[in-house]
């Protein structure tokens, strides 16, 4: 099997329970920081804004959100994120849950500013 080229094709490689839950993840990226540019890194779907932005991807049971290790998001949204499967840089949500795209929004709109100096 290729690998996937856009994320287009990307998210389309997964059943569609993933397949939505990747599209609202993208669009709150795209919405968020449109500026960003979108692209395959790592073999995941990849954002970035003055360097990495964040990463996007899809699993059997989840989809992952990699903020690209930033300790300014683990501590802001340190609260928030609790209910969540974590390791360094990275957030799980099941797909059996609905997505938080208020927090993911917000994180997103962190590592902008971020990145941006902001």
């Amino acid at each position: 099997m290729t690998k996937p080229k856009t994320v287009e094709a990307y998210i389309a490689s997964f059943p569609p329970d993933t397949q939505t839950k990747l599209t609202a993840i993208r669009t709150i990226i795209k919405k968020t920081a449109p500026e960003a540019e979108e692209g395959i890194s790592y073999g995941i779907a990849g954002y970035t804004l003055n360097g990495p932005l964040v990463y996007l991807g899809g699993y059997k049971q989840h989809v992952s959100l990699f903020a690209t290790a930033s300790q300014r998001v683990a501590t802001k949204f340190a609260h928030d994120l609790a209910p969540y499967k974590q390791s360094k840089g990275t957030i799980q949500f099941k797909l059996s849950e609905p997505l938080p795209t208020e927090l993911i929004r917000r994180i997103i709109t962190e590592r902008v500013l971020e990145n941006t100096g902001r």
